[in-house]
């Protein structure tokens, strides 16, 4: 039987394929909020993924972002984003990713991104390092916020909730070199854990958004907390991740900012 990794890799690249190769083409689109998308590429490709999972490991629970929910009572857990960056695919902004993680009882043991429109495959498993393509990747080096390159990103209820980002962002925006809103946290958090980006942060992400992201960032050396410093959970409120050497001052910024009114 393959192994773990090989099936996450394997089901990823095939969802993945699929979906770059729907990119240019009409769309159907439905809405679970006002600017909160779905399009038919997240529920077949969160189909593709899921049926396979079930079909090897059938006593195994899934979580996916779409429809799929299983409770079997297992030790594993699948945790799947089929499509993260789904406003980006409904317009043809060519960014967007697949995420599929696996929790053992709770620990993430897994995590596969996979970028098909860069063919950029990022994996990593618990204790074994973070690779793109096969090579090992490491966060950057990066020491002052001043020089730092971040990401972030904003909630869907942004026009209902004050709790938006916009304070931190603001906050944020006047200490770093710069900031980047690309629209997918699995890449941003795959980008932190290769160098890319040296910080993240965003409010009210859920399991799939993180789940392999988490894991990829502190393989390569980075740290993952909530806002405060405390031990990050796949339901905290905040992620921040970085490469270890600006976090303090990331949460300094963040802590500095002004309150919600």
């Amino acid at each position: 039987m393959k192994s773990f990794r090989e099936v996450a890799i394997e089901i990823a690249r095939e969802a993945g394929t699929f979906l770059s190769g729907k990119l240019n083409s009409a769309h159907k689109i439905d809405y679970k909020g006002e600017i909160n998308l779905v399009t038919e590429g997240d529920k077949i490709s969160e189909k593709m993924i899921t049926s396979r999972i079930n079909q090897l490991f059938p006593d195994h629970d899934i979580l996916a972002e779409e429809f799929t929910f299983t409770n079997r009572g297992s030790d594993f857990r699948w945790i799947v984003d089929p499509l993260d960056g789904t406003t980006n695919y409904a317009h043809g902004y060519p960014f967007f990713c697949v995420s599929i993680a696996l929790k053992k009882l709770d620990e993430i043991i897994l995590g596969v991104i996979y970028n098909p429109m860069l063919k950029e495959l990022f994996v990593t498993e618990k204790g074994g390092g973070a690779f793109l393509n096969g090579r090992e990747i490491h966060v950057s080096n990066t020491i002052r916020i001043a020089e730092s390159f971040l990401a972030t990103g904003f909630p869907y209820d942004i026009r209902e909730d004050t709790q938006n980002n916009l304070n931190y962002f603001n906050e944020m925006i006047m200490k770093a070199r710069a900031i980047r809103r690309a629209g997918s946290a699995a890449l941003d958090l795959a980008y932190v854990a290769a160098g890319r980006f040296d910080g993240f942060w965003e409010l009210k992400l859920n399991p799939w958004d993180t789940a392999a992201g988490w894991l990829m960032v502190e393989e390569a050396g980075g740290v993952v907390t909530d806002m405060r410093g405390k031990k990050y959970y796949l339901e905290s409120p905040i992620i921040l991740a970085s490469n270890g050497r600006i976090h303090e001052e990331m949460m300094d910024v963040l802590k500095g900012a002004s309150p919600i009114l």
